[in-house]
C-alpha cells in the first residue's frame, strides 16, 4: 500500500489544518471545514499558527548564529514559505535538515518538493516513538548525534496529551544528542483565550486523529527539563527575540509559549 492509498480524507486532519491556516495548498475540503470550525472556537486559531512559524524561523536562525548546522524538524507539516532548510542556509548553505511527520499528504508532498534537495530528507513516522524516529534512514543517515543537532519541536507536542507521555518523548530525543544540543519547543497555551475558547477548540481537535492538550506554562517547562534556557527563556512566542516591536494584542493572540534550551 502506497502513502497516498493510506490518506484519510474523511476526517479532518492537524497538519493539513495548520497549512490552511498559514495560506498553503495541501489540504481538503474536509480539513478547510474543520479549521473554519476551530476559528469559530477560537478566533485567534490562524494568529497562533502564524505565530508559531514566525518563532520557528528566528529559532532556526538563531541557531544558525551559534554554530548549529543539523536539524531534526520534529511535526514538519507541509512544505511553506520559511522551511527550516531555507531559513538555515541562508546562513550555512551546508546546513543539513530532516523533517519528520506522520500525515501522508504532508510526507508525500513533501518528498516531491525536495526529491532533488541534497542534504534534506522527510521521514513518515510517528514523533511518539523516538526510537523509530532516530532509527529512520532519513535521520540515522542524515544527521551525526555524536556533533550538536537542534531538536525542534514547535506546535507539535500538544499532540501528544498525556503529560508523562510527552515529558518522556521530549527526554528521549534530548538523551540521543550530544552535550551543546538544543532544543527548541512552542506550545499552544491560554493567554487571550477564555476557558470555553479553549474547550471548544480542543473538542474540534477531538474530532480528528489527533486529540490536543493546551498546556500551562509550569506544565511545559518538564518537556525542556535538563535544558539550559537561552534568554528570555520561556516566554509568550512574540516575544522571543522579535525582529522588532510587538504590540501587547499580538502577544496574547499568539496563545503560545516558546523557548529554546542547550543542553550543557
Amino acid at each position: 500500500m502506497s502513502e497516498h492509498d493510506e490518506i484519510d480524507v474523511e476526517r479532518p486532519n492537524a497538519a493539513r489544518m495548520y497549512d490552511y491556516y498559514l495560506g498553503g495548498s495541501t489540504n481538503f475540503e474536509v480539513d478547510r471545514a474543520a479549521a473554519e470550525a476551530g476559528r469559530g472556537a477560537m478566533p485567534d486559531a490562524e494568529t497562533y499558527a502564524r505565530a508559531n512559524r514566525a518563532f520557528l524561523g528566528r529559532a532556526v536562525r538563531y541557531l544558525c548564529s551559534v554554530g548549529i548546522d543539523q536539524f531534526l524538524d520534529l511535526g514538519s507539516g507541509s512544505p511553506t514559505k520559511g522551511n527550516v532548510h531555507e531559513i538555515a542556509r541562508q546562513a550555512n548553505p551546508e546546513a543539513r535538515v530532516a523533517y519528520v511527520d506522520i500525515e501522508s499528504v504532508a510526507v508525500a508532498h513533501s518528498r516531491r518538493i525536495l526529491a532533488d534537495v541534497d542534504g534534506v530528507t522527510v521521514t513518515r513516522a510517528d514523533i511518539r516513538r523516538p526510537d523509530t524516529v532516530l532509527n529512520a534512514p532519513g535521520v540515522a543517515g542524515l544527521l551525526d548525534f555524536s556533533r550538536p543537532v537542534a531538536v525542534l519541536a514547535v506546535a507539535i507536542m500538544p499532540f501528544v496529551p498525556d503529560d508523562a507521555e510527552a515529558a518522556a518523548v521530549m527526554a528521549a530525543y534530548r538523551q540521543a544528542c550530544t552535550s551543546g544540543s538544543y532544543v527548541a519547543v512552542s506550545h499552544i497555551s491560554q493567554l487571550a483565550a477564555t476557558a470555553e475558547q479553549v474547550a471548544a477548540a480542543e473538542e474540534v481537535m477531538a474530532r480528528t486523529p489527533t486529540p490536543v492538550s493546551w498546556r500551562t506554562a509550569d506544565r511545559i517547562v518538564p518537556l525542556l527539563e535538563g535544558c539550559s534556557l537561552v534568554p528570555p527563556g520561556l516566554v509568550p512566542v512574540p516575544l522571543w527575540r522579535p525582529d522588532g516591536p510587538v504590540e501587547p494584542e499580538q502577544v496574547v493572540r499568539a496563545n503560545a509559549f516558546g523557548a529554546v534550551g542547550v543542553l550543557p
